[in-house]
């Protein structure tokens, strides 16, 4: 039988948990073997594409950008048809989406206010979509379909508001001709849609165009990958659904490509040295940990628990509250965006390594609880 688009989705995001798991051993291996040295220098390669930036920069700016691309065509779908559409769905994973985020930037701040640290106030805020659907997606049947859904909605919700954090928060020295550069390219695209350009390629050249512009404005070019996304025209060409079909090429690059690469170039964290012995003494670490861990799991849970209370939204059908705690738990996988955010944050590499290591604790702590708590809800029902 074939899969709806929406089953498609997310098995492709539980593979590509996987595969992004495995890219993240493979950096850890690499980064603590007679090879590290070598995992250091190949990052640090330099590459003149126009833009003078070393292999790791071309990966975070350059296709991440294309990652958040695909994120701006899911948050496209979900507000044109998907469950973001409907004002009462929605309701609910948004305000506990928004308790996720607020709670763990909290709590960070209060532990790392006035100190060098504070500035990474948003690591804990981010839910990794692939990392918690896989995990979901581990359990089977054991939990009910619609709890996925529920997820996925509030981690999409997680991805607009870490969006616009590092959009306002994470810029550097910004350069109004540039950024008036991009809005000029942007303001392109949009008379491109006026005109009927229904093509994705007739868009590339002014891609292009926006992405270096915002590179250069010193906001994170990543942002033009959003934007752009957005902008990308509805509706059908012979038959098939324009942003769907886009989507859908190009999630299994950023799932089986682009997202493992990032990891590949950024998890690998030399636990040697004192790192570990750094990270449990370190405020930096416990405030991550903390605020995935603790922050994520009151945060949604308790949004959540407050919204049904107020009557704001309703839960899907065949999930109780006892699910919410669970799916609550695994947005403290933070992973990939924490990892990201922790780029923009910091430039001391010891800071940066600790980061690391609150992020993979964390991420890997909430997940655990996670499926103790969905583990556990099922046991309470069965027969």
């Amino acid at each position: 039988m074939k899969r709806t688009a929406l089953a498609e989705f997310l098995h492709d995001e539980a593979a590509g948990g996987i595969v992004l798991a495995l890219a993240t051993v493979v950096a850890l291996v690499w980064a603590n073997s007679p090879l590290g040295d070598d995992y250091v220098a190949l990052w640090e390669t330099k590459l003149d594409l126009g833009l003078e930036l070393d292999l790791h920069h071309w990966i975070n700016d350059g296709l991440m950008a294309i990652f958040f691309f695909v994120v701006g065509l899911e948050i496209k779908r979900e507000l044109v048809c998907g469950e973001l559409q409907d004002r009462r769905t929605a309701t609910l994973p948004v305000v506990a989406a928004i308790g996720g985020v607020a709670l763990p930037a909290l709590l960070f701040t209060l532990l790392t206010a006035g100190t060098p640290d504070a500035p990474g106030w948003a690591i804990p805020a981010a839910t990794d979509i692939a990392f918690a659907v896989g995990v979901l997606a581990l359990l089977g049947d054991r939990i009910p379909a619609s709890l996925k859904l529920f997820l996925l909605t509030i981690a999409i919700v997680d991805d607009i508001l870490a969006i616009a954090i590092i959009a306002v928060f994470y810029a550097d020295d910004l350069s109004i001709l540039w950024l008036a550069g991009s809005a000029l390219g942007l303001v392109g695209m949009v008379e491109l849609r006026r005109l009927g350009a229904t093509r994705p390629w007739q868009y590339v050249p002014l891609a292009i165009v926006v992405w270096v512009a915002m590179h250069e404005s010193g906001v994170h070019a990543t942002i033009a990958g959003v934007l752009i996304g957005l902008l990308m025209p509805t509706g059908e060409i012979d038959g098939r659904n324009v942003l769907e079909e886009l989507e859908d090429r190009l999630h299994n690059v950023t799932a089986f490509a682009i997202v493992p690469l990032f990891a590949l170039a950024n998890a690998g964290v030399d636990l040697g040295g004192g790192t570990l012995q750094d990270a449990a003494s370190s405020t930096l670490a416990w405030a991550i940990v903390l605020g995935l861990v603790v922050g994520k799991l009151s945060g949604i849970g308790g949004a959540a628990m407050l919204a049904l209370r107020a009557g704001w939204g309703v839960l899907p059908d065949g999930v109780d509250r006892g699910h919410v705690w669970g799916a609550a738990a695994l947005g403290g996988i933070g992973f990939t965006v924490s990892l990201f955010i922790a780029q923009l944050a910091y430039v001391d590499g010891a800071q940066i390594a600790i980061a690391k290591v609150g992020i993979l604790v964390g991420s890997l702590v909430s997940g655990a609880l996670g499926v103790l708590l969905l583990l556990r809800r099922r046991a309470q029902v069965a027969p």
